[in-house]
């Protein structure tokens, strides 16, 4: 399965956020949301981070509770690890796996043009294995 049919099961809707935003609005965006991360945009909108749930846990327990002043820039992941909407989801997959991260900006053509999470991996797997399964089930009734 590629990471475009991922995406076109998803919708359009990609949450982002701009550095100069407070950690209190970036939380509160992943609260109301209720998603992991966030896609650190500058005015362009093009790709300059990432925010997520472990980004802000980790500041926590480094610097103490009161990061609500902060600014996402300060603790977004500046490196971002992305892929292609014709990578194969077991290929990323194994990207998040080796590299401990939860979610990959999806980029073409140098646009950021979606986000995949290991749970929209996980999922499209079982979709996988469930396809096989009435293949296989199909087979051995009809044979």
């Amino acid at each position: 399965m590629k990471v475009r049919q991922i995406l076109e099961s998803k919708g359009g809707e990609l949450a982002t956020i701009t550095p100069e935003r407070t950690i209190e609005e970036a939380v509160g965006e992943l609260g109301r949301r209720r998603i992991g991360s966030l896609v650190v945009v500058d005015d362009a909108g093009s790709l300059i981070g990432i925010l997520s749930e472990r980004d802000v846990v980790s500041a926590m327990a480094e610097h103490g509770m009161d990061l609500t002043r902060s600014h996402v820039r300060d603790l977004m992941t500046h490196t971002v690890t992305t892929c292609r909407p014709d990578d194969e989801v077991t290929d990323v997959t194994v990207k998040m796996t080796d590299g401990r991260f939860r979610h990959v900006p999806v980029m073409d053509k140098g646009q950021l043009v979606g986000l995949i999470s290991i749970g929209d991996a996980v999922k499209a797997r079982i979709q996988e294995l469930e396809h096989e399964r009435e293949a296989l089930r199909d087979y051995i009734s009809s044979g």
